[in-house]
């Protein structure tokens, strides 16, 4: 691939991936019902809620979880991998982009997650003020995960249960999603 198209391909990822996260910041605090009146959560409920308003209509929530975002989320990533190998001039087979989307979304997904889970644990050790936006949004993502280890896996005063939960996010990344990218990728290719 010639040096433009690496950059073009870069480019298209960050602004596919920047929609990608918004919407998933969006199904994740409603997962968590994070803090509605925080400035984060409002910013991500005003830039997703013109797209999800007319969708949530047909595609209702599913207990917690917002289908409609969740559904533009994978339509995103399935239109950028489109697009990028549209880029490299390769016709892709319809059926492996689908699962190739899908099997990427959960990949960064886990990605998220890890981030939040590992930027909550750092900040956490420096007692930064529980009011600030930031530190409020990522304890309301992160606690659903570290909570129920939270005091069960302790050496002294140290905690380990953001270790644990950013091992077994890592796991699921090796061992569930990346042999999904693989199927997809050969799906994709296949003909």
């Amino acid at each position: 691939m010639s040096y433009l198209l690496n950059a073009i391909s870069l480019l298209l990822g960050i602004a596919f991936d920047a929609v990608v996260i918004l919407f998933l910041l969006r199904v994740a605090a409603e997962a968590c019902r994070a803090e509605f009146h925080n400035p984060l959560s409002q910013f991500v409920y005003r830039a997703t809620n013109p797209v999800l308003a007319p969708m949530r209509r047909v595609l209702p929530n599913w207990r917690r979880i917002n289908l409609a975002a969740l559904l533009v989320a994978w339509f995103v990533v399935l239109v950028k991998h489109a697009v990028l190998f549209a880029v490299m001039g390769i016709a892709p087979h319809v059926l492996g982009l689908i699962v190739l989307a899908a099997a990427k979304l959960f990949d960064f997904a886990l990605l998220c997650y890890l981030i939040v889970v590992f930027a909550w644990a750092l900040l956490s050790m420096f007692a930064p003020d529980p009011r600030q936006p930031f530190q409020r949004l990522l304890s309301d993502l992160a606690a659903p995960l570290v909570r129920p280890l939270e005091g069960r896996v302790s050496i002294g005063a140290i905690d380990f249960s953001p270790t644990i939960v950013i091992l077994v996010l890592l796991l699921a990344r090796l061992l569930v999603a990346a042999p999904l990218i693989d199927l997809g990728m050969r799906l994709t290719l296949a003909g």
